[in-house]
């Protein structure tokens, strides 16, 4: 169960650097709360309570802080973990979507044979902005033929409007900025 005072020291733990990776973004940087077991812990239990609820059969985790809370989460609740990467960094067929990003473009891709038709995934990434890189992964999911359970992020940035490209889907973040 989720205590305020826990969200609290979660929330307390991010920490800001300005001007990453451009002038003019402030970066929420996650690794201190990855550096203290008792608050990644903790992060990882809140996540996992609702993603159970959520029933996927395998969860999709964004490049690259996806990859840690996904993968994680999937071993939790025992379901297949699928990356989703970076243009290039797969080693297999892939299908990819370009997308924007608040300071740029870029390329998300998945193997082909990763998602089926029928399949029901949860998409976990640490962070949701802008929306653009959840927006190409749910793109890549429904290409699939697969079900979205829901996105689920440790991190929202809710000033940027983010989860206009997951609506009408089921979104949830532990922290709001």
């Amino acid at each position: 169960m989720m205590r305020q005072q826990d969200l609290q020291r979660l929330h307390d733990a991010v920490r800001d650097v300005p001007d990453f990776p451009q002038p003019g973004i402030v970066f929420k940087d996650i690794t201190p709360i990855l550096a203290d077991p008792a608050l990644f812990r903790f992060a990882l239990d809140a996540l996992g309570e609702i993603a159970r609820d959520l029933r996927p059969g395998k969860i999709v985790g964004i490049d690259a802080r996806g990859f840690i809370f996904g993968a994680a989460l999937a071993d939790r609740l025992a379901c297949g973990f699928i990356p989703m990467r970076k243009k290039g960094k797969l080693p297999y067929h892939t299908r990819s979507c370009v997308y924007e990003l608040e300071y740029g473009e870029a390329e998300l891709e998945v193997h082909l044979d990763a998602i089926g038709a029928g399949d029901r995934i949860l998409l976990v990434d640490d962070l949701l902005a802008t929306g653009g890189t959840a927006g190409a992964a749910l793109q890549l999911i429904g290409q699939a033929g697969a079900e979205l359970a829901g996105a689920l992020f440790l991190i929202e940035l809710a000033f940027l409007d983010g989860r206009r490209n997951l609506h009408p889907h089921h979104t949830c973040s532990l922290l709001t900025f």
